[in-house]
């Protein structure tokens, strides 16, 4: 069947959750991760918090503007919305393949739609097209193919251009215009891309690249130019893939988690430092009343046995832990992401 699930899976179905472990206590798989001070940005003695944990996705994450958030579950095909009061509640359901989420300044909700590409299902082909989608106001159709006719393949991530199209990830990164026109911003064998954002004045889009992060400078019409080479993340773990998810404050300053964990940048491209994370992360958002909540994803998860979610053979283990994290610095209030 397209979505299925695996068996074992649907015995053990239900969302994990549990309440912040007390200070310097680490939950089964948890590494330590006390967080240092940066000027502006973390205050000394901040600590993560435990906001959600499930053994399927939380990816893609956006706040909203009750100090929520919005994660996509792509093993659920949906949406998910993080209460302010800390509670879970389907906000999108029928999402096929979910894979990440954008909302832009004028409220426009965008998803990819990864169909049943996922690994988990043990498909040998998918016949259904993976898309870029308007999900709200009303539900459109962006985009399912090149512009050649190839199909987009697995998509990754996507970013509202605040025109009514987006920019996406898959391998490459490219730009689904209003109409529906891809075009292609960046590609080829030295582009290995993941996360992606603009900067809080929209004129710059910063895409991940293993071990590096590009820059783009975007026109009025939404069109790319001079790439650059933005920051390089030098402090990466033997066999880490480098940068996945991107988030910006008010500041313009970059987040990028990461295998050694949230790095951060300013304008410029300097690095201003690392906040460990206990799971590797791989999302994160500003959200909360203020916006000085930092959320992030991260892989692995705790089962209700009190030790680290595992799954049967043959079944891909995709469960996550949010955490929180109180900031100084504040997420651009501008746009959701």
């Amino acid at each position: 069947m397209r979505h299925r699930i695996g068996t074992a899976l649907l015995a053990l179905a239900g969302a994990l959750a549990f309440a912040a472990p007390a200070p310097a206590q680490l939950l089964a798989g948890e590494r330590e991760a006390t967080v240092a001070p940066i000027d502006g940005i973390v205050a000394p003695g901040a600590k993560w918090e435990l906001a959600w944990a499930g053994f399927m996705t939380a990816d893609g994450m956006v706040g909203t503007d009750d100090g929520g958030l919005l994660f996509a579950q792509e093993q659920s095909n949906s949406i998910r919305k993080l209460a302010p009061d800390g509670s879970e509640q389907v906000f999108l359901s029928g999402v096929a393949g979910a894979g990440a989420v954008s909302i832009d300044a004028k409220g426009r909700l965008f998803t990819v739609e990864r169909t049943c590409t996922d690994p988990g299902l043990n498909m040998p082909s998918c016949p259904e097209l993976t898309r870029v989608v308007q999900l709200a106001p009303e539900r459109r159709l962006i985009a399912n193919s090149f512009a050649d006719g190839r199909p987009l393949g697995r998509l990754n991530d996507v970013m509202a251009d605040g025109q009514g199209g987006a920019y996406f990830t898959v391998g490459g990164v490219y730009r689904a215009a209003p109409d529906g026109k891809v075009s292609v911003v960046a590609e080829g064998s030295d582009v290995t891309t993941n996360g992606l954002v603009l900067s809080p004045d929209g004129r710059t889009l910063y895409v991940t690249n293993r071990q590096k992060i590009m820059a783009f400078d975007v026109g009025k019409d939404g069109a790319t130019s001079n790439r650059r080479d933005f920051a390089a993340l030098d402090h990466e773990p033997a066999g880490a893939f480098g940068g996945d998810g991107l988030a910006v404050d008010d500041q313009g300053r970059l987040y990028v988690t990461a295998g050694a964990g949230i790095y951060v940048f300013d304008k410029a491209g300097k690095e201003l430092g690392i906040i460990p994370v206990p799971r590797p992360p791989i999302t994160l958002a500003f959200s909360g009343p203020d916006k000085q909540t930092l959320f992030v994803g991260a892989m692995g998860a705790v089962g209700p046995d009190g030790k680290p979610w595992t799954t049967p053979k043959g079944v891909r283990n995709v469960g996550m832990t949010v955490y929180k994290l109180r900031m100084l610095s504040t997420g651009y209030k501008g746009r959701p992401k």
